[in-house]
């Protein structure tokens, strides 16, 4: 029987008003016995497992956190430069008050503001 044959059985199948066993017995004549083997599934198990065809999950999951890991470094790293940059070039040096922004403040001012008197 041609492809096209079982394809309009098994659509035929789909409708309510045929015979579901006729059309069941139909597509069985057309196709021979379709059923698998004993331990089908564990051969096929077995077949996988001696590819090497599975990485364990904990390998897996080590490779996707170091590659995760130097994503979000090298963004940090990226950032802390352009910050550094953005700080060169406004106040002219980067210094540890530059750094801080402690850059044209007066001494007195900044003690007054940080103990409230």
């Amino acid at each position: 029987m041609k492809t096209h044959e079982i394809k309009d059985l098994m659509i035929r199948s789909l409708e309510l008003e045929n015979d579901p066993g006729e059309l069941s017995r139909q597509i069985r004549s057309a196709t021979g016995d379709l059923d698998f083997g004993v331990n089908f599934a564990g051969k096929v198990m077995d077949r996988i497992y001696q590819a090497g065809g599975i990485l364990s999950g904990e390998s897996e999951f080590v490779r996707n956190l170091t590659f995760v890991f130097y994503r979000i470094a090298l963004t940090g790293i990226a950032a802390i430069i352009l910050l550094l940059f953005s700080i060169y070039l406004t106040e002219g040096s980067i210094s540890l008050d530059s750094f801080l922004g402690l850059g044209n403040g007066n001494e007195e001012s900044i003690i007054s503001l940080l103990t409230g008197n």
